[in-house]
């Protein structure tokens, strides 16, 4: 579509179809409703009563979110004259934009061109450098080899970074600063990038340490205006993900800011840019003048809120305005940043301690209770409703919770109360973990990078589950233990379980509980006190008397505290964290230990998903931290090693198995040391 002088501005679309899922498929559709266009949503049959379906003005199904022929025909058949990709899936897909063109389809988003220039990151660093942005040193040329990639890291001298070609999020993104480990780490990262962009091609960057990741928003339509919406600070991160994102950076001043503006517009005019998209720059803390370009994301980013709040702008509005044909209607002199504004992003994840390490693994269930936040500044985008089924096929982000406020202080505080009031019970989220890293003195101080998590994400994490987490649940077991009065409400007291013992103490009713990843906990409930474990008894009740197994808000009393929780089947909630209370069988446990030969030998799987690859077989001698099997989920790797040196006696999965959390995997018998064998 063109303009031409006189002529009157473009038709809007009627329909748009969303080709995703999920938050962002709702966030598109709340802004195509402001626009008063109709949407599409798409859907597979394991999505069939997502909250982005029920959404939709009509919706199509779909076999898969990754086939462009069922999106286009999905497409036609709700009548769309446009196509919005939303992020992930086929958004930076250059094939998925010309089959949207071919079929008649306008595609919201960049020319497949630019998509796939800037989708090559070995081309974009060769063509960006053209243009006069600076880039990050590192391999060029495509189509290395594993040896080619490990000469050329070798070169380029420890630590560095491979990288995935065809894609980003931080998926196949390994640092690697042994070169010993290079072969391994290069195979591992071919593996995930050819599950998460179908193609495996890597390129290797110099490792910048202590970095910040600074990123352009970038702005342009289709008659030649071209501008930035100033930058976003992205450098708390883990695996290589971004978790915190705020905008400004406070590392920044503004003629550092306008240079990288610049570069950024002159990195999207290089491809022949249109529509929203956002040019990433790796920064030296020490130095924030010396940036390197790293990528485009020809695409709407997951952290495209906080930019809308500061700049009052619409993104997504602006997207389909422009892919319309209408110009922009400003210029960069009426850019203005104001306020700050700061995201987190609400994950199926739970953290748990490593080997030095804390691993944040994916996790899965059912979304029991939701409740979103309120207050002066705070915004949710989320794709989450009660009865959501979350598993591990997809990305495992359900939301973002974002917070604006006259400066960075107040957004703080502001997104810290948010998080506190964030309830996802039934699945295992980040939230209270993002709450206290919110809180951590140099995020709050602004001195970060992007090494900041996996250095100090140890002290984040609670040393253990809260004595009156455990007070409640069994509370809650012993009330749904009384039974209910009878027809003429008259309750028999020698059923009520009080621990009543004629002329003697009364006993305990015994609740054994386990919280997964912690050891099982015995909790002792009589006549209003509670003991756990092994310690003194106390004063413990809870209100209102009327809650019972179902669910609902609870108030624990603890002699003169009060502890509000969130409480729906075995989870409560408080504050951001949730825990999952199971009961706990001793001699069952006990006898599954025994007949599967359990304990430190064995090897379980520390979240549901699939097994990728398996590296040795029964009878196999292997050494303390060998890599024995991969498991994916949510197009994550998490590697299972040897916890000793010995003998693989049992292993019970094959490659593309199907596991649940905890399933036993494989035992490993220690070798026997010269002591015990004579």
């Amino acid at each position: 579509m063109t303009i031409t002088p006189g002529a009157a501005a473009p038709a809007m679309f009627d329909t748009v179809l969303v080709a995703n899922r999920g938050e962002i498929a709702v966030r598109v559709m709340r802004t195509l409703r402001e626009l008063g266009v109709r949407s599409a949503a798409v859907f597979t049959d394991a999505d069939a009563d997502a909250r982005h379906v029920t959404e939709a003005d009509t919706a199509v199904r779909v076999g898969s979110y990754l086939s462009a022929a069922d999106l286009v025909r999905a497409a036609w058949a709700a009548g769309a004259q446009a196509v919005h990709p939303g992020y992930g899936f086929l958004a930076e897909n250059a094939a998925f934009a010309r089959a949207c063109t071919e079929a008649g389809l306008v595609f919201i988003g960049p020319p497949a061109d630019a998509i796939e220039l800037m989708g090559d990151k070995i081309r974009a660093k060769e063509t960006v450098r053209a243009a006069g942005v600076p880039v990050v040193p590192g391999s060029s040329g495509s189509g290395l080899s594993d040896a080619e990639l490990a000469d050329a890291a070798r070169e380029l001298g420890m630590p560095v970074l491979l990288k995935p070609s065809a894609g980003g999020g931080g998926k196949g993104m390994r640092l690697v600063r042994d070169a010993a480990a290079l072969p391994e780490e290069i195979a591992a990262a071919r593996r995930e990038a050819l599950g998460s962009f179908g193609d495996d091609t890597l390129l290797v960057e110099r490792w910048i340490d202590r970095p910040r990741h600074i990123e352009i928003q970038v702005l342009a339509d289709g008659h030649g205006t071209v501008m930035h919406l100033g930058e976003r600070e992205c450098s708390l991160q883990r695996r290589h993900q971004k978790v915190i994102e705020e905008a400004p950076s406070v590392l920044l001043d503004p003629r550092t800011r306008a240079a990288m503006g610049e570069a950024a517009v002159q990195a999207a005019r290089s491809c022949g840019y249109t529509g929203a998209g956002t040019v990433e720059f790796i920064v030296p803390g020490a130095d924030p003048s010396a940036y390197y370009f790293m990528e485009m994301n020809t695409r709407l980013q997951v952290e495209h809120p906080v930019t809308e709040l500061v700049t009052g702008l619409d993104l997504v509005a602006w997207q389909v305005r422009v892919a319309c044909g209408q110009p922009l209607d400003f210029g960069q002199q009426d850019v203005t940043l104001t306020g700050h504004a700061i995201e987190a992003r609400i994950c199926a994840e739970t953290a748990r301690p490593g080997d030095g390490r804390v691993d944040f693994l994916p996790s899965a269930g059912t979304v029991l209770d939701l409740h979103d936040p309120q207050g002066p500044g705070v915004r949710v985008d989320s794709g989450l409703a009660r009865g959501t089924e979350v598993g591990t096929a997809y990305d495992p982000m359900l939301a973002k919770v974002i917070a604006h406020g006259p400066d960075r202080a107040t957004a703080l505080r502001r997104l810290r109360a948010a998080l506190a009031g964030t309830v996802v019970l039934g699945v295992d989220t980040n939230t209270g973990f993002l709450r206290r890293l919110l809180a951590h003195p140099a995020v709050v101080s602004g001195d970060l990078d992007t090494g900041l998590i996996d250095r100090d994400a140890a002290t984040l994490l609670p040393p253990r589950v809260p004595a009156e987490v455990y007070a409640a649940a069994a509370l809650l077991r012993q009330r749904a233990l009384e039974p209910g009065p009878g027809p003429d409400g008259w309750t028999d007291p020698f059923s009520v379980p009080s621990g009543f013992r004629l002329g003697g103490e009364p006993a305990w009713t015994v609740h054994h509980l386990r919280v997964p990843g912690q050891d099982p906990v015995a909790v002792r409930v009589r006549d209003g006190l509670v003991r756990i474990g092994d310690g003194e008894p106390f004063e413990a009740s809870l209100s209102p008397a009327t809650e019972g197994p179902g669910g609902g808000p609870v108030r624990l009393h603890t002699g003169g505290t009060v502890t509000a929780f969130h409480h729906a089947g075995e989870w409560l909630g408080r504050e951001g964290d949730s825990w999952r209370v199971q009961a706990y069988d001793p001699v069952a446990a006990a006898l599954r230990g025994a007949a599967a030969g359990a304990g430190a030998d064995t090897l379980t799987a520390p979240m549901p998903g699939t097994v990728t690859v398996v590296k040795a077989a029964k009878g196999d001698e292997v050494t303390a931290g060998q890599s024995l099997l991969v498991v994916e989920a949510m197009k994550m790797e998490h590697v299972i090693t040897a916890p000793h040196d010995g003998t693989v006696t049992e292993i019970d999965v094959v490659a593309g198995a199907t596991v649940a959390m905890d399933q036993i995997l494989a035992v490993v018998t220690p070798t026997a040391r010269p002591e015990e064998a004579s």
